[in-house]
């Protein structure tokens, strides 16, 4: 397997950038920040797994998001 020294998302899971989010910033936040109804309207972890699998510009969005908090943190 090829090492990416410079991809912070590598070898991360969708499922720990959500919980990830979700311990930093909470629910209601994201669902501002990226109006997404698996964010807004009852939101769980399992609902936003299968929402942001099937739509690969959602998913971009909470990437980015995911990799401005690590850059945050620093």
């Amino acid at each position: 397997m090829e090492q990416q020294p410079n991809n912070p998302l590598h070898g991360v899971k969708l499922e720990q950038i959500i919980s990830d989010l979700v311990a930093h910033y909470g629910w209601e936040y994201m669902g501002y920040s990226i109006n997404i109804r698996c964010f807004t309207h009852d939101p769980s972890l399992k609902s936003s797994l299968k929402f942001l699998r099937r739509t690969p510009w959602a998913r971009t969005k909470v990437e980015q998001m995911y990799l401005n908090m690590l850059r945050n943190k620093l």
